[in-house]
């Protein structure tokens, strides 16, 4: 069992599915609100570690959607620049286990850090946003 720190945008369905399963697996909660945190670019950088720049959006977000922000065309400062002015544009959750940060919920990657209860369907998506239209 682990103490989480997971950074949510509030009402979001995936989020709330992904709270029940940590919960599930005997974690316990520590729930922020992600569009309300004072963040700075080098505390988000250590959510990301190696991942592609464009791996720390969120590709719902509406001003990625609405062509206004590329992630393929930006480099860190900048990601992390624009990330900071609008947290909208950050991949949900974000997730602190001690030193250890995380960004999304790759439910093969969460089971092998903190783990999962042993019932889930680890092949489950619950990154993707149900609201979000198939393209």
């Amino acid at each position: 069992m682990a103490t989480v720190d997971f950074y949510e945008k509030p009402g979001c369905i995936g989020n709330a599915k992904q709270k029940k399963l940590l919960q599930a697996a005997g974690h316990v909660l520590r729930v922020h609100n992600l569009l309300a945190e004072p963040w700075t670019p080098e505390r988000l950088k250590a959510f990301f570690g190696d991942r592609p720049i464009a791996d720390w959006f969120n590709p719902a977000a509406p001003p990625i959607k609405a062509g206004e922000v590329n992630p393929q065309q930006v480099d860190a400062e900048t990601a992390l620049s624009l990330m900071v002015q609008q947290p909208i544009l950050i991949r949900r959750p974000l997730m602190q286990v001690g030193d250890r940060c995380m960004s999304g919920f790759d439910m093969l990657l969460v089971d092998a850090w903190i783990g999962l209860s042993p019932h889930s369907d680890l092949s489950q998506d619950v990154q993707t946003c149900p609201r979000t239209p198939a393209s």
